[in-house]
């Protein structure tokens, strides 16, 4: 393992959490190509070995996890329930915030044609979308968009990576976009932090 790697691991593991590779490049010296090519390195040494360990590109963030294989003894070990899916309802609503971003929330209740207040306040605090700003408009509402949390939910690095946008021109146009979601949810597997119950619309 060369120094840098070696420094990143330390970073990533102390971290706890995403950091952006701006950032690391600023600290170890390094241009931002070079932190990504040692965290490629290091992500395919953690695979070829079998480590407990992966390490996640999410968009322009890091972050060191823990092997999907493992996470059975993980939440036995500490003692942790399997989170239940996603609802319908916060699936559409994290549909229509991942393709539309960034959208106030009046802007989802029209898409989905509900009040949307309790589910938006859910991802939020769940932290799959957050606030980045205000509309400039009366009132000044928030808008949202997804998170890093996000991505390692839908096992994606980067938003590129979803599904092309379906055509919502038809009265299916919402069904479809709800699927393209849960399809991503399904196929993160065992690495998915999937929301509490959401019942409410």
């Amino acid at each position: 393992m060369t120094e840098l790697s070696a420094a990143l691991e330390a970073i990533l593991f102390a971290a706890g959490d995403s950091v952006p590779a701006a950032r690391l490049s600023l600290i170890l010296g390094k241009s931002e190509e070079e932190i990504y090519e040692a965290a490629e390195r290091l992500a395919g040494q953690y695979e070829a070995e079998g480590r407990g360990l992966r390490l996640l590109r999410l968009d322009k963030r890091l972050q060191l996890c823990s092997a999907p294989a493992f996470a059975d003894v993980i939440s036995k070990v500490l003692e942790q329930r399997k989170p239940p899916m996603l609802s319908q309802p916060a699936l559409e609503t994290l549909a229509i915030v991942a393709y539309f971003q960034p959208v106030t929330r009046a802007y989802i209740d029209q898409v989905r044609g509900v009040d949307s207040a309790y589910t938006v306040s859910a991802l939020t605090e769940r932290g799959l979308i957050r606030p980045c700003g205000r509309l400039e408009a009366p009132g000044r509402p928030a808008i949202f968009e997804t998170t890093d949390v996000f991505l390692r939910t839908m096992g994606i690095s980067s938003l590129d990576e979803l599904p092309p946008l379906p055509d919502m021109t038809g009265g299916e146009g919402l069904e479809k976009l709800q699927r393209q979601i849960e399809q991503l949810q399904n196929a993160g597997g065992e690495e998915q932090m999937a929301l509490s119950e959401i019942t409410e619309e």
